[in-house]
């Protein structure tokens, strides 16, 4: 499935989250960059230094659609573990530097890109296939929910309105779509408006129906991210599914 998008409007998208970003940053010091993030086994540096070198992935793919030159996002798997690991234990500073400059870089590759060339599929980590012109969305996401992971005070509540709707129709349409993993689901948010998604059948196996779960816009993006439990969400009597991990 393919949803053109508006490129321009969400690469100024990701500008304006990157400063959203670096502003909280700025609130932080050395030792709070130590500290543990909302993600397991991850300080706020291994966050900031994935998000500084996934500004440098994201360039590679959109120099590959701009050329036509196959260029893997990472040199490898190990390559980009190895990447966070070594650059997240840093100062402040150099983190904010990193990922100022880096976030420079990407906004350039992607204004470089010309119009003709956003349709253009390029391959991402673990073999998902992606339009050019959806690049922008994708690093939209890991700022937006890194920033959250941060835990520095930006919350789901927080993220923006077109961010929201955007990453319901990604997780919907896209990333959960007949998901194996994920029981069938009909999302209901609270504005009237509906998705399908997941795999086939309930989760107990005893009904072919999906299981209806109902809430905010943003209250089922927290849960579908991994960034809400999903509490304040109704499911209207079953029980409320697993998301399998982005």
């Amino acid at each position: 499935m393919t949803i053109p998008r508006d490129f321009a409007r969400d690469v100024a998208a990701v500008h304006d989250s990157t400063d959203r970003l670096l502003v909280s940053l700025g609130k932080l010091d050395d030792a709070a960059v130590g500290e543990p993030s909302l993600l397991p086994g991850w300080t706020r540096g291994h966050v900031l230094a994935h998000l500084a070198r996934n500004a440098d992935a994201l360039v590679n793919l959109l120099n590959w659609a701009r050329t036509g030159v196959p260029t893997p996002m990472y040199a490898s798997a190990a390559a980009r573990d190895e990447d966070i690991e070594r650059g997240a234990d840093r100062p402040l500073k150099v983190h904010l530097d990193d990922l100022g400059e880096s976030a420079a870089r990407f906004e350039a590759a992607a204004r470089a890109l010309p119009e003709n060339r956003r349709a253009y599929e390029v391959e991402m980590r673990n073999g998902v296939v992606e339009r050019a012109d959806r690049l922008a969305l994708r690093r939209l996401a890991e700022v937006e929910l890194h920033h959250v992971d941060l835990g520095v005070g930006y919350t789901v509540e927080q993220l923006p309105d077109d961010f929201v709707d955007s990453e319901l129709d990604f997780l919907t349409g896209i990333k959960f779509a007949r998901h194996p993993k994920l029981t069938a689901l009909e999302l209901h948010a609270d504005d009237g408006r509906r998705w399908r998604t997941g795999g086939h059948g309930s989760a107990d196996g005893a009904s072919a129906g999906p299981v209806v779960v109902s809430g905010s816009a943003r209250d089922l993006v927290g849960w579908l991210t991994g960034r809400a439990d999903g509490g304040l969400l109704d499911t209207h009597g079953a029980p409320l599914p697993v998301i399998p991990p982005l």
